[in-house]
């Protein structure tokens, strides 16, 4: 595996790559890596000729300055990782990098709809700040394949419009959420709990399990509220639970039993934000 530091020297390889007709997949990370992201990774592998990885804590997407400090740092361990599960190259910016002129007049997207709900309404300016980065990054690699883990399911359909918007050239696949064996999403930030923590956190996807079993057609409020309770009584902080659009995020209160949805949560376990969600139909 190269490490490339620079975009000089990136976009060199990236084109003597495709010089050669090979076709270049990229996962864009924030490091701290498991195997949620190797997935990916072997995804990318067996659909493209070269397989590029970034690894790049985004400062313009953190709304909360004390969640961007204890963002895991595992960079050791991450090269580790990506070196034995046959990653071609490695984007390890810096800021200044990234960044050069810093975080002044920074081009707005309009992301509609999708940046007033859900994890748009609770962390105001984070959508920007992955647009900012994404936008960048894809810049930089010009890949044919863009893949990203379903379990940011919102940010996926953030990605999705900021392609469409900019009319890049680029097919997102997106990958299914790796679970660990008691259903726990797997998630870097899962590195900040303790192991009494760990435990408890898994009433989210216990939580979605119990929307998916028991949901049906009709008023479905009833079912939100007594799963929002469900995680308040397990002492989660709950930024929201609820149920939507699978295609456009709309709020749904009300089911008819043919509607593509999904159920989506997002909850603070002492200082450790957590998100989920779970395909319902």
């Amino acid at each position: 595996m190269i490490v490339f530091k620079t975009i000089t020297d990136i976009t060199k390889y990236i084109s003597l790559q495709k010089s050669k007709g090979n076709s270049i997949g990229f996962v864009p990370t924030m490091g701290a890596l498991h195997n949620g992201h190797i997935s990916l990774l072997i995804a990318c592998k067996n659909q493209n000729n070269i397989t590029i990885n970034s690894i790049f804590v985004n400062p313009t997407q953190f709304n909360d300055a004390k969640d961007f400090e204890k963002y895991p740092i595992t960079l050791e361990n991450d090269i580790d990782l990506l070196e034995k599960n046959g990653c071609d190259a490695l984007f390890l910016p810096s800021v200044k990098e990234m960044y050069p002129d810093g975080f002044d007049n920074p081009i707005h997207y309009e992301l509609g709809y999708l940046e007033t709900i859900l994890e748009g309404k609770y962390r105001p300016g984070h959508f920007q700040g992955v647009c900012q980065v994404v936008h960048r990054l894809l810049d930089i690699v010009q890949p044919h394949n863009l893949y990203l883990g379903q379990k940011d399911y919102q940010q996926c359909m953030v990605i999705k419009k900021l392609i469409a918007l900019n009319h890049l050239n680029v097919n997102v696949v997106i990958g299914p959420t790796l679970r660990e064996p008691d259903g726990l999403a797997m998630s870097s930030r899962n590195m900040r709990l303790n192991e009494q923590e760990k435990d408890q956190a898994v009433t989210i996807s216990a939580t979605l399990s119990f929307i998916k079993k028991e949901i049906k057609p009709g008023d479905i409020t009833e079912l939100k509220n007594k799963a929002m309770a469900n995680l308040t009584a397990a002492n989660f902080k709950v930024d929201y639970l609820e149920i939507a659009d699978a295609d456009t995020l709309v709020i749904a209160d009300n089911w008819d039993g043919q509607q593509r949805i999904v159920a989506l949560a997002a909850a603070y376990l002492n200082a450790v934000r957590l998100i989920d969600n779970m395909l319902l139909n």
